[in-house]
């Protein structure tokens, strides 16, 4: 098995909720940012970004609106909606529980 890409499968949302979340943003940005963000660590490919979001959208938690360019090209940005702040709340929450949970399991205090 996968370990690191069943970690990756289980938090891609709580991610991408994250970046949208601070910014509007399009889908090559997201790709780059989380590539930065993470010091390289995160390399999502369009295969993994792009159904990722689409999903989001139809979930609404994400809405995406075409927006033109000063170049005439026209370019889909994303933004966080009321639900997916909610979404993303609870994901954070969850995350920071296990986090916790693991490093107490991983790190245990000396006495």
């Amino acid at each position: 098995m996968d370990y690191e890409r069943e970690l990756l499968k289980g938090n891609t949302d709580c991610l991408l909720l994250c970046l949208i979340n601070s910014q509007p943003t399009y889908g090559y940005q997201i790709i780059k940012e989380l590539e930065r963000r993470s010091n390289g660590y995160f390399r999502f490919k369009e295969g993994t970004l792009y159904p990722a979001l689409h999903r989001m959208e139809k979930d609404e938690l994400i809405k995406g609106k075409w927006q033109k360019l000063p170049n005439g090209q026209q370019r889909r940005y994303y933004y966080i909606t009321k639900k997916g702040q909610q979404v993303l709340a609870r994901k954070l929450t969850m995350w920071q529980d296990f986090s916790t949970a693991v490093r107490l399991v991983i790190q245990p205090e000396t006495t």
